[in-house]
């Protein structure tokens, strides 16, 4: 999964993708380089972040969804939201995916849009919200709060009707460093769900803390967190830099 953000305020990529003409030309890179699914997004969740609300998020974010589908035919796109009037916009012009942070949490009538188009669903765990959730996360157990959170979660969908959905443990949200190792030590308990699991490791502070390097410096740390989730039963990883992940798993497939 290629990443697009459109946000001004992204903790990597802020402001580099703020035109139709520089998004067309990264969705291109992208593709050619190897990506299955191009996730775009406009509100950033970065840890301090306010969330967006649905009117303004679908003012950012409309345009760029008409275009690409426009011009990108036979690609999946996913649309990176919580706020089900962009998620059905997006869905109504040919997106495949929701993926939501909030795992239906901020907007009730998230579940009715995801049964309406029959979409892939990918659901994150997240203690707190972005304005907070970095303020000393807790847990007992951090791998049963998880698989415990996405059983209740799951059953609650499948009881709506609706079973396509992806799990995604959440890496940096709600989580301190430790947490975040825990969780990819032991993704591979994650199977035990039954559902796709996505990652998001792509120069997270995970990485560039423990590097005592910026996010700009971390994509090597990022292949090597990459090729660990891999190898430990991930099946989406979603990243920045979508060559050097291809290399991954081009690696780990020639080892298989």
């Amino acid at each position: 999964m290629g990443i697009v953000n459109i946000s001004e305020d992204s903790f990597y990529d802020g402001g580099k993708f703020n035109t139709i003409e520089k998004v067309n030309s990264h969705v291109s890179n992208l593709i050619s380089n190897g990506a299955d699914i191009i996730d775009l997004g406009a509100a950033s969740s970065k840890p301090g972040s306010n969330l967006i609300k649905p009117d303004d998020e679908y003012n950012l974010v409309s345009n760029y969804i008409n275009e690409l589908t426009s011009n990108f035919k036979n690609v999946l796109f996913s649309i990176d939201t919580y706020n089900s009037l962009v998620a059905d916009f997006a869905l109504s012009k040919g997106f495949s995916l929701v993926n939501d942070i909030s795992s239906g949490r901020y907007d009730k009538e998230m579940f009715k849009v995801l049964k309406k188009y029959n979409a892939g669903y990918i659901m994150m765990h997240m203690q707190g919200d972005p304005v907070n959730m970095q303020e000393n996360p807790s847990y007992q157990n951090i791998i049963e709060s998880l698989i415990s959170f996405f059983k209740l979660k799951i059953e609650e969908l499948e009881g709506l009707g609706f079973s396509n959905i992806i799990i995604d443990p959440g890496f940096g949200f709600g989580k301190n460093i430790e947490d975040n190792y825990e969780i990819l030590k032991k993704l591979n308990l994650f199977q035990t769900l039954e559902k796709p699991i996505m990652v998001g490791l792509s120069r997270k502070s995970m990485i560039y803390k423990v590097l005592n390097v910026s996010p700009q410096e971390a994509l090597n740390g990022t292949t090597v967190l990459n090729t660990l989730a891999l190898e430990r039963g991930a099946n989406i990883i979603r990243v920045h830099d979508v060559k050097e992940a291809m290399e991954c798993k081009k690696i780990l497939a020639r080892l298989h």
